[in-house]
C-alpha cells in the first residue's frame, strides 16, 4: 500500500480543532481508496514561541523536509505574540525555504452556501505569488523613538520571480477556460508594477491560446464584486493577492470556506496546505469553528499528491454535506456535527 508522509502544524486556536477534523476525514478517504498517510505533528506555535523564544526550532526546516506534504492549521495569537512575529517566525519562513511561489485560492459557492451577491456562478482560481514581492521581509527602522525615526519596507521584485508566478498563471489558465486576469497598481507604481506588466506581455506571446486582460488593483476588487462571474484566472502580486483572496474568501460566503495550498511546482520540497482563515482567538476551543476550509484545503494536498480519486471523493463529501444544510451557515453547526456529515458522506 503506497503510504504518503505528512507533517501536521495544527498551530494556534482553532487550527488545532479544524486540523483534526481535517486528517479524520483525509485519513478514511484515504482507507477507502487504497492508500496511507503517515501523520507526525509537531507542537509548533504562539504557545512554543512563550516556551521556548522561537516559532518553530533551529532545525525545523530541515526537519520538514522529508515529508511528502504539509499540513497547518492556523498560526497566530496576536495578544500573546505580535502577528509579525509569528508570521515571520513559521508560515514565510516554510514557504521561502522551499520555494512554495504559487499561491492557490479557489472562489466558489458549494452547494446551499448563501453568498453576499447576488451573482452565484462564479468560478475564481487566485493564483498568488508567494516568495517575495511586498513580503520580502527587506527594510528597517532608524532613530527608533525619536521624532525623526524612519521606517523603510522595500518589496522585492525578481524577474525569475515574476515570470515563473505568471507562467504558473498562464498554465493554469490554458488548462482551465483559457482567460487570465493579471493584477498591478502600474499607474502609481511605476517601477515594480511596470515590470510585472511588460513581463505579462511579453508571456503572453508563448500563450497565445490564453486571453489575458490587466487590471489595476481597486478595478479587480470592484470586478470580484459586481461581476465576479466574468472572471476564471487571476494572478497578483503577494500583497495584492493576499487582500483579494480575503475578497474572495467574502464572496463565497465566509473564510470557512476558504482554502488554499502553498506549491512548490517543480516538487523538489514539499508543498503546504491550509485554510486561509486564522486562528479565532475569541471561538477556540467552543467547538464552533467551520473547518470546511481545512478539509477542501487537504482534498487539494491529495490532488497535489496525485491521489485524484480520493480528492474528488472529499470534495463531493463536503459539496453533500453543506447541500444538506450542514456547515452552510456560519456559527450555526459545531466543528463535529460537520466533521461527521463529511465523514459520513465519503461512504
Amino acid at each position: 500500500m503506497k503510504t504518503y508522509k505528512i507533517a501536521l502544524l495544527p498551530g494556534d486556536g482553532i487550527g488545532r480543532d479544524v486540523t483534526a477534523a481535517a486528517w479524520a476525514v483525509l485519513e478514511k478517504a484515504a482507507r477507502l481508496n487504497g492508500f496511507a498517510l503517515d501523520a507526525t505533528s509537531y507542537p509548533w506555535s504562539c504557545d512554543y514561541y512563550l516556551e521556548n523564544g522561537s516559532m518553530m526550532p533551529a532545525y525545523g526546516i530541515e526537519t520538514l523536509r522529508s515529508f511528502d506534504a504539509i499540513l497547518l492549521g492556523a498560526v497566530g495569537w496576536p495578544r500573546k505574540v505580535p502577528d509579525s512575529v509569528s508570521l515571520h517566525g513559521l508560515l514565510l519562513p516554510i514557504r521561502k525555504a522551499f520555494v512554495q511561489y504559487a499561491n492557490i485560492r479557489p472562489h466558489r459557492l458549494l452547494p446551499g452556501v448563501q453568498g453576499p451577491l447576488r451573482a452565484d456562478a462564479f468560478d475564481i482560481l487566485c493564483i498568488r505569488e508567494n516568495t517575495e514581492g511586498e513580503y520580502s521581509g527587506a527594510g528597517g527602522r532608524v532613530h527608533q523613538g525619536t521624532d525623526n525615526e524612519v521606517a523603510v519596507e522595500t518589496s522585492i521584485f525578481t524577474r525569475k520571480g515574476v515570470e515563473r508566478i505568471l507562467r504558473f498563471g498562464f498554465e493554469q489558465a490554458r488548462a482551465r477556460s483559457g482567460k487570465l486576469a493579471s493584477v498591478t497598481k502600474s499607474n502609481a507604481q511605476k517601477y515594480s508594477m511596470v515590470f510585472w506588466d511588460e513581463i505579462t506581455q511579453r508571456l503572453s506571446a508563448e500563450y497565445s491560446d490564453v486571453e489575458v486582460t490587466s487590471y489595476h488593483i481597486d478595478a479587480m476588487a470592484a470586478r470580484m464584486v459586481m461581476a465576479p462571474d466574468s472572471l476564471d484566472v487571476v494572478v497578483a502580486s503577494n500583497l495584492f493577492g493576499d487582500i483579494l483572496t480575503d475578497l474572495g474568501a467574502a464572496i463565497q460566503g465566509g473564510l470557512g470556506f476558504a482554502a488554499s495550498a502553498n506549491i512548490n511546482p517543480d516538487r523538489s520540497a514539499p508543498s503546504m496546505f491550509e485554510p486561509v482563515h486564522g486562528s479565532a482567538p475569541d471561538i477556540a476551543h467552543l467547538g464552533i469553528a467551520n473547518p470546511i476550509a481545512a478539509i477542501w484545503s487537504g482534498a487539494m494536498m491529495l490532488e497535489h499528491l496525485g491521489e485524484k480519486a480520493a480528492a474528488a471523493r472529499v470534495m463531493a463529501s463536503i459539496e453533500a454535506t453543506t447541500a444538506r444544510g450542514i456547515g452552510a451557515i456560519p456559527g450555526k453547526d459545531k466543528t463535529d456535527a460537520i466533521t461527521a456529515s463529511v465523514l459520513s458522506a465519503l461512504g
